[in-house]
């Protein structure tokens, strides 16, 4: 039988916590509208008693979404319970999420209270919480680092007063996978009423076991999870709601599943972090950039005969049409082939050895090679007249220094060095072509155009010339723009001489 784990996004709450992320309301809306899509169960929209905006962005995402259900964060003090209260008064299905802390850290350091005190307080805060609204989700801060025993306690304490859901915070991202799991299984096993409410967790990402800890607790009984989009959140993050529900819908014979659309995972994963303005490492799991991306040659050949060699979810599931195969110095023949008729070139064997080199120098100057690239090197050759070609180039210029080039051209079957001045490299390298060509060649026009973005890659090169009253054009291509100059030129000149 097959075991639903209900979502419970904090993006909006714990997620917007970060430092500089924060959302307007309107911001808020569109990725709360987002969730909805998604397919999430929860939506905690923020901590009302905290600002009018955050009881702003309550109330208007109450407005805004139909399904989810909308929660809203409070201590256990009446005020925060009141003002939140008010602020979900738009909800079709609200939840109030009250709590305190249960470590002798929080009692004694941070309370100045006793073990008897806390469970007064956190009954109380639940009963006036389930006189206002439906439903009452308990947390007991830094669960993580409270003894079993006495968590139990304050557990039944919490469900007597009338919490459904039971939230049991690692708060500080301590516990190791096996001793949360721990946890959870104690409350199952020692919490007579514990049937009543649906065990939580909200696990922290400090010690970089976040989703792990996660998981150990479904595997021991807990069937709701909070986390984030991309892990967000407080410090180090939080338990990052795709990896939770691709962990599970890869896992299958677990038995547990979400209603979350994974194919809307890759569109939320991006607006988030475009509006938090907060970038997705991409080695991250899922959805950073490279969770799909191959470039190891051996990775490639095995990816191209079968994905599932390398691949253990299809990315079509998390919303990206195919994975990439990421072309470097390291790839191989096969990747190489496979890409370039991707883009609609076919090359015979014998065509692809003499391309295969050349792709290999290119890619160990430019570390990564796009599809642009690839057809530069396809066309590169393929108007050049053979009657003139570039043997050797060096230029010299700087600051007060007038620019030399010296050029070594084939040239009619013959062999010519000519050096050259002019203002600036290309200038001068041109003025040492036109020295050995012997020939008035007018430079008509000339336009750069960088590919893609950064200092290593190619730039792409047009010219026009002049010549006995006819133009010709030409088209170089380099990681040099002085050799992509040079290489136009020579596309031109040699259609002109021709």
């Amino acid at each position: 039988m097959k075991e639903k784990v209900y979502i419970f996004d904090t993006t909006l709450r714990d997620g917007e916590q970060v430092p500089g992320c924060q959302l307007n309301t309107v911001e808020k809306i569109e990725v709360a509208r987002m969730l909805e899509t998604l397919g999430v169960d929860v939506i905690e929209a923020g901590f009302p008693v905290s600002s009018p905006g955050d009881f702003s962005s309550v109330v208007e995402i109450s407005r805004a979404v139909t399904n989810p259900t909308i929660c809203a964060l409070t201590r256990a003090v009446e005020k925060d319970i009141e003002v939140a209260a008010d602020a979900l008064k738009f909800a079709r299905r609200g939840r109030i999420h009250t709590g305190i802390g249960t470590s002798d850290f929080h009692i004694k350091y941070k309370f100045n209270s006793t073990p008897e005190e806390i469970v007064e307080r956190a009954v109380k805060a639940v009963k006036f919480a389930r006189n206002l609204v439906g439903e009452v989700e308990f947390y007991a801060e830094d669960a993580g680092r409270t003894d079993n025993k006495y968590l139990a306690r304050v557990v039944e304490a919490a469900i007597g007063a009338g919490a459904t859901i039971i939230n049991i915070p690692d708060t500080t991202g301590y516990t190791l996978p096996h001793e949360y799991g721990a946890k959870i299984k104690y409350l199952v096993e020692h919490v007579p009423s514990i049937h009543k409410a649906i065990i939580s967790t909200h696990c922290h990402n400090d010690l970089g076991m976040a989703t792990a800890n996660t998981l150990s607790g479904i595997l021991n009984g807990a069937r709701q999870v909070e986390v984030t989009v991309n892990g967000i959140g407080e410090r180090a993050g939080n338990t990052s709601l795709e990896e939770v529900v691709m962990i599970l819908k890869s896992h299958k014979k677990k038995g547990l599943y979400t209603d979350v659309n994974s194919k809307k995972i890759m569109p939320i994963s991006r607006l988030v972090s475009t509006l938090m303005r907060m970038p997705v490492q991409p080695n991250k799991a899922i959805v950073g950039r490279n969770a799909f991306a191959h470039s190891s040659g051996i990775h490639q050949d095995g990816f191209l005969k079968k994905r599932e060699t390398y691949e253990i979810i299809n990315p079509k599931d998390v919303g990206l049409n195919q994975s990439s195969l990421i072309l470097t110095a390291r790839s191989g023949r096969a990747a190489l082939k496979h890409r370039l008729e991707e883009i609609g070139v076919k090359l015979s064997k014998p065509e692809l050895d003499e391309l295969y080199p050349r792709f290999l120098e290119l890619a160990d100057k430019k570390k990564e090679i796009n599809d642009d690239d690839l057809l530069v090197l396809v066309d590169r050759d393929k108007n050049v007249d053979r009657s003139i070609r570039l043997i050797g180039l060096q230029v010299l210029c700087g600051k007060n220094l007038q620019a030399s080039a010296t050029v070594k051209l084939g040239y009619n079957g013959e062999e010519f060095t000519e050096v050259g001045l002019g203002n600036g490299p290309i200038d001068a390298s041109l003025n040492a072509i036109r020295s050995i060509v012997r020939q008035k060649i007018h430079l008509e026009d000339f336009v750069i155009q960088a590919i893609t973005r950064g200092s290593n890659d190619i730039g792409k090169v047009h010219m026009s010339v002049e010549y006995k009253g006819i133009l010709f054009y030409g088209f170089g291509a380099n990681t040099d723009i002085v050799q992509a100059s040079v290489e136009a030129f020579l596309d031109a000149v040699g259609k002109a001489l021709k």
